[in-house]
């Protein structure tokens, strides 16, 4: 591994709690490279990531915050500028489930306001109140790579009784496109990934069956796509903006999605 080649660079991570998640991937990714590292989580479990970051040599600051809530984000952020200087890479990964919180699922006539509302602040309002916190120090020192993982689920695809999720990861990638064309002239690349299933802590028995239908037959797993942020939030993508790459294996590729014996 090259220990070098995020040298220099600070990055942010949310999302990270998760021992299992992507956002814990991204960060040891990340930091093994050389970054130093700013993670965030809803709860204290995000402590627990740091001392497992730190074994590893990767220097490392852990937060506590509410990404929804905008005075929790402001007060966040400054902490992180005060203790790790300007950052150079933000990886929103927050989002989908909540610790503590239960995601409703239910078809979209019967869908509560207040369902809708929670659902578009956890997986679009916490990308959108950290994004346009750090987006004014990218501007100043005219370097910023903005790494947002959305879904297949929304811009590509969508599932029955999803429409919050769908709408929130697709308005991710819309959000996406505007701020590119905002910062494209000032150093400042930002795009999405897109993962399919992945083989995370909270993946489901059903999502991993979804997983062993793809043309690889197998579910992804966090570091494949900590793989790909990676080079998305370093110097190698620097003519890659506003883009969705889609990383699943082959599974919207393919009409038939059932058992291979059926059909192929």
């Amino acid at each position: 591994m090259d220990t070098q080649r995020f040298a220099n660079r600070n990055a942010v991570i949310t999302g990270a709690g998760s021992k299992s998640g992507i956002g814990f991937a991204a960060a040891r990714k990340l930091g093994l490279g050389g970054a130093r590292i700013g993670i965030t989580s809803t709860t204290d479990r995000i402590f627990e990531r740091v001392s497992e970051l730190k074994a590893l040599g990767i220097d490392v600051c852990g937060y506590v915050a509410d990404l929804m809530d905008r005075p929790q984000v402001d007060a966040l952020c400054a902490n992180v500028l005060s203790e790790l200087g300007p950052v150079h890479i933000l990886v929103n990964n927050a989002g989908m489930v909540q610790v503590g919180q239960v995601e409703e699922s239910s078809a979209f006539v019967n869908l509560r306001q207040q369902a809708w509302h929670e659902s578009i602040d956890r997986n679009l309002t916490t990308c959108f109140n950290v994004t346009q916190e750090l987006l004014p120090g990218m501007i100043r020192q005219r370097y910023g790579r903005i790494v947002n993982v959305s879904s297949v689920t929304g811009p590509v695809v969508s599932n029955p009784a999803s429409a919050p999720y769908s709408a929130a990861k697709a308005a991710m990638v819309g959000m996406s496109r505007s701020i590119a064309l905002d910062v494209g002239d000032k150093g400042i690349t930002i795009n999405n990934v897109a993962p399919g299933w992945i083989s995370s802590g909270s993946q489901l028995p059903q999502e991993a069956v979804g997983g062993f239908n793809t043309p690889l037959r197998r579910s992804g797993t966090p570091d494949e796509v900590a793989d790909l942020i990676a080079f998305l939030a370093s110097d190698e993508s620097s003519y890659i903006t506003g883009q969705l790459i889609i990383i699943d294996g082959g599974n919207t590729l393919q009409e038939y999605k059932g058992p291979v014996e059926s059909y192929y």
